[in-house]
């Protein structure tokens, strides 16, 4: 890989999403708004929001990914993205189709769990109110 060119890692809690080299350009969007990298920038951390990142290769051309929440670091030609979720995809209307879908099923089931959370935790908290110390 020359070294006027990138080394993208896309990493989810479970799995290792995307690992690319020869990146030439990334766009990714921040709490404060989109940042663009090229090999030559600083090296830098940013906190991303749900959006879509966009890198650029010689041999895919440009590729989106949705991702979720997460967090980019540069150094050096590394570039380094931590994410909750990601989904991939060529087109983006198809993209913003699947991120609608996949990303609100997971949020209804996100709500249910943190539903059943609240119940078990007001729950011991009542039981720990009534031990007494003697």
């Amino acid at each position: 890989m020359p070294q006027s060119l990138m080394k993208l890692k896309v990493l989810l809690p479970f799995q290792v999403f995307a690992d690319k080299i020869g990146v030439s350009r990334i766009v990714a969007e921040t709490l404060d708004g989109s940042i663009g990298l090229m090999p030559q920038r600083l090296d830098c951390v940013a906190a991303l929001t749900a959006g879509i990142l966009i890198y650029e290769t010689e041999t895919d051309g440009e590729v989106c990914i949705a991702i979720d929440e997460g967090v980019l670091v540069k150094a050096g030609f590394d570039v380094l993205v931590s994410a909750r979720r990601a989904l991939g995809g060529s087109d983006l209307d198809q993209l913003r189709d699947s991120v609608e879908r996949e990303f609100r099923t997971l949020d209804s089931e996100e709500q249910s769990l943190r539903s059943v959370m609240m119940k078990l935790e007001s729950g011991f908290l009542r039981q720990f109110g009534t031990l007494h110390y003697e």
